[in-house]
């Protein structure tokens, strides 16, 4: 999604040009091919004459998803350049402008908001409305939609996935096992398929919801259909959870990062983890000391996850990661409610250490599909 709208953003405002140059480095070259970013940045380009270049072991200092955009006149010679950063969930940003980076709440830090909600007898999802207006339920409403669909969508396919992995699809064979279990078990393997569904989807450029990445979409859809589904709460609890799960995902890409390739998967799965908690959380009628609780877990449960996918494919282990999430975090939202919300490690301080635990990580486990799982594992000869 990045690398699509800085694309965007610098034809936009080059289109009398015909020649144009684009160059990935680091961790968005090493897995571009597998993340279709070559493909979406040619489908931008349509029409044009467009040469991409890979360089997957420069890295820029400011981040390791760069890619720069040239313009090139007739002779060839560059007559404009942009150098962007994907920084995870759609985000751009360059050298020069923080871009999309307008704060929406006025507390940076989730105890500053929690101390706001009791001194204001709120929850959480009022604190959002508050903030965002009443148009985020329409907003939410829309993202719930999408959701839903991606995971319908999902169920109702089989087959390989594309890419080369020769990976069959799951979501739906667990779903029709379902049935054949009873108790727990039965639940668990609903769970398992809707986060399967989704992360089936985007595997295969389907549309779906950053959750916060497009790596981690599935955990919480997964979680929020489950609930649905078992429990059969209401659309408007969900929206509720919807906004919850925003905030906490915000609260995480402001104070650290949800970039793979910046802190390694504990930035995407661990943070979706944590959304997908707190919205459980919520869903079973917790406190917002509990909610906050519950998300910490969801970070501290997945400190040091690393990023490994092979082939560059978010496929392989990302798709499991995401089913395995989605019931750490009804786990999560269990365990917080039989506590009264009190803990030693605040949320505050495991985004933090996460943040600093990515940031110490060597790059072959950033995204870079040099390292564990993907160092081992390659695409299978012909």
């Amino acid at each position: 999604m990045g690398p699509k709208k800085a694309a965007e953003k610098f034809l936009a405002e080059h289109k009398d040009y015909r020649f144009f140059r684009v160059t990935l480095y680091g961790s968005l070259a090493a897995t571009g091919k597998g993340h279709l970013t070559d493909k979406v940045i040619s489908d931008t380009f349509s029409g044009y004459d467009l040469e991409i270049r890979w360089e997957p072991q420069t890295f820029l200092p400011k981040h390791p998803n760069a890619l720069k955009f040239e313009a090139l006149n007739n002779e060839g010679k560059v007559c404009c350049e942009w150098t962007a950063y994907s920084t995870g969930g759609g985000t751009i940003i360059d050298d020069n402008t923080q871009l999309e980076t307008n704060p929406v709440y006025p507390h940076k830090d989730m105890s500053d908001i929690l101390n706001y909600c009791h001194q204001n007898g709120m929850q959480f999802w009022e604190y959002v409305e508050e903030n965002e207006g009443a148009e985020i339920w329409d907003f939410l409403s829309e993202i719930w939609g999408i959701m839903k669909d991606s995971i319908k969508r999902g169920l109702n396919k089989e087959g390989l996935l594309p890419g080369g992995l020769k990976l069959p699809r799951k979501a739906s064979s667990f779903k029709l096992r379902a049935p054949n279990f009873t108790g727990p078990f039965k639940k668990r393997t609903l769970v398992f398929a809707y986060a399967l569904a989704v992360s089936e989807e985007n595997a295969s450029g389907g549309l779906i919801v950053t959750a916060p990445t497009c790596g981690a979409s599935g955990v919480l859809p997964g979680v929020l259909q489950y609930f649905r589904k078992v429990y059969k709460v209401s659309q408007e609890d969900i929206l509720k959870a919807l906004a919850t799960a925003g905030l906490i995902g915000n609260l995480i890409k402001t104070n650290a990062s949800i970039s793979g390739a910046e802190v390694g998967c504990q930035g995407e799965v661990g943070t979706a983890c944590a959304m997908a908690s707190g919205a459980a959380t919520q869903l079973m009628g917790g406190s917002i000391n509990q909610i906050e609780y519950s998300a910490e877990m969801g970070i501290e449960h997945h400190l040091g996850l690393t990023c490994d996918p092979v082939a560059g494919l978010v496929q392989i282990p990302c798709i499991e990661r995401n089913a395995f999430a989605a019931e750490r975090a009804l786990a999560h939202n269990t365990y917080a409610l039989m506590s009264d919300g009190k803990h030693r490690i605040s949320f505050d301080e495991v985004v933090e250490t996460m943040y600093s635990t990515g940031i110490d990580l060597q790059s072959s486990y950033r995204e870079t599909s040099l390292g564990g799982l993907a160092k081992f594992n390659a695409l299978p000869k012909c």
